[in-house]
C-alpha cells in the first residue's frame, strides 16, 4: 500500500517552459499593444457617455415640455378663478 502511494508522488506531470523575452512573441505585453487597448477603452467610454448625454437631453426636453403644459394649465386656471 504504502509503496503504491509512494510511486504515485514520484511521478510527475511535464514542466512547461515559457518564454520570457519580449521579443518572443508576447505581443499583449508590449506598448504598442497597450497604447491601442487604452485608446479602443477610451473611445468606447466616449461613446457610452455620449449616448448617456443624448439620452439625459431628451429627458430633459421631454419634462421641459411637460413644464410649460403645466404651467398653460395654471395660467389659465387662474384666469378663471
Amino acid at each position: 500500500m504504502f509503496r503504491t502511494a509512494a510511486r504515485r508522488l514520484a511521478v510527475r506531470a511535464p514542466v512547461r517552459a515559457y518564454t520570457t523575452s519580449a521579443k518572443e512573441g508576447s505581443v499583449a505585453s508590449s506598448r504598442e499593444f497597450s497604447k491601442k487597448e487604452k485608446a479602443h477603452e477610451d473611445q468606447y467610454a466616449r461613446k457610452h457617455e455620449r449616448e448617456l448625454l443624448e439620452k439625459l437631453k431628451k429627458e430633459i426636453d421631454a419634462k421641459k415640455a411637460e413644464l410649460d403644459e403645466l404651467e398653460k394649465q395654471h395660467a389659465e386656471a387662474a384666469k378663471a378663478a
